[in-house]
């Protein structure tokens, strides 16, 4: 190497160090933050503003705890930023137990409302233990909401607990709704039984966004017992033209099954799913109403639970939410549904009450 050489490498050699140390600059250097990554897992249609899920207890996954809707709970509540609230009635889900106590952790406001009988899962136990609030109702009536808000932006709902059962056993629906208006709804029935200690028939009428639109799509959102959600549905029910599908956990509303009688005696179609073991145990199933009156009703196939409460009308339509087909729902539980006037979510929901009904049984 020759002398004229060595300043050269040692300026090189210099640059180089500067760059490296730059690097590592967040100071010097605008280094763009990237944006949160969208997990989609199996069974999940998303958009935007919706993201759809349905479990599959029949699929290859389920045997391993995997796949579920829970995994894409759990990264949503990963990428909070300010605040995660939970209303749900059970709870054993070790994914989502570990997002709570992560986002917990970060500094995120974590909140919770359960249902007082299911207090005693190790999974519970672990999130009081971090430090997560959890007030439960305390009253007769069932705390048998399912919803989780986000950075009051989003809301996840549907029918499924937040169980191993729900998750991977048992037929459920799941949708995140990404809309302030919404959020801000569910925020103020959260914040009733959180802040306010108010359950079931003590609860008022506070909802300040009943109904509104999301990127051109109507949506309503009703609670019970204060917004006499059964009244809405049979005012859904009475406005089909074409078709009436549902999946029912429990249905045991003589005024529903009676709007549903009246169409299909207008010519509507009207096809449904019941779990079997509920219409085993109920007073006052409607199965045997509607399977008289010679509707296409069916039992469900699933081993554990067909665990959905939905209506679809005229393909149209979707109602879902944690509100079984019952008095007990109508009036004494802490219920939550959401109305979707939305042809593309609707088409979802028709696939997937016609695989549930593909795997029912025949009367």
């Amino acid at each position: 190497m020759s002398p004229s050489q060595t300043p050269k490498i040692k300026i090189i050699f210099f640059l180089l160090v500067i760059l490296a140390l730059l690097s590592g600059c967040d100071i010097l250097l605008d280094i763009p933050t990237p944006l949160p990554v969208e997990v989609v897992t199996p069974g999940e249609t998303s958009t935007s503003w919706y993201s759809v899920y349905f479990t599959d207890p029949t699929g290859p996954a389920a045997e391993y705890y995997e796949g579920g809707p829970d995994e894409a709970v759990a990264a949503a509540i990963d990428a909070a930023r300010l605040s995660v609230d939970v209303a749900v009635y059970d709870f054993n889900l070790s994914s989502i137990r570990d997002a709570l106590i992560h986002a917990y952790q970060r500094g995120v406001a974590v909140r919770m409302v359960m249902e007082s009988d299911n207090m005693d899962e190790p999974e519970v136990e672990d999130l009081k233990k971090a430090g997560i609030e959890i007030v439960t109702d305390r009253r007769e009536g069932y705390m048998h909401d399912k919803f989780v808000v986000i950075d009051r932006l989003e809301v996840w709902t549907g029918s499924m607990n937040f169980t191993t059962n729900d998750a991977y056993r048992n037929n459920n629906n799941y949708i995140r709704i990404r809309s302030s208006k919404m959020a801000e709804d569910y925020t103020t029935e959260f914040e009733e039984m959180f802040i306010e200690d108010l359950f079931s028939t003590d609860k008022r009428a506070a909802n300040p966004n009943p109904t509104f639109t999301v990127e051109g799509t109507r949506l309503e959102v009703y609670f019970s017992p204060d917004d006499g959600v059964a009244a809405h549905i049979v005012e859904l029910i009475q406005s089909a033209q074409h078709s009436i599908y549902f999946l029912a956990f429990s249905f045991t509303s003589d005024d529903i099954a009676e709007a549903i009688l009246e169409r299909a005696a207008a010519g509507v179609d009207v096809a449904g799913v019941f779990e079997k073991s509920q219409v085993a145990s109920n007073t006052g199933d409607e199965y045997d109403a509607l399977l008289n009156a010679g509707l296409d009703v069916r039992l469900d196939g699933n081993s554990r639970n067909m665990h959905s409460k939905v209506f679809i009308i005229d393909r149209q339509i979707v109602i879902t939410g944690s509100y079984n087909f019952s008095a007990n729902a109508e009036k004494s539980n802490d219920e939550n549904i959401v109305v979707i006037y939305n042809a593309d979510i609707a088409a979802l929901y028709t696939a997937e009450f016609q695989k549930v009904l593909g795997q029912a049984k025949q009367p």
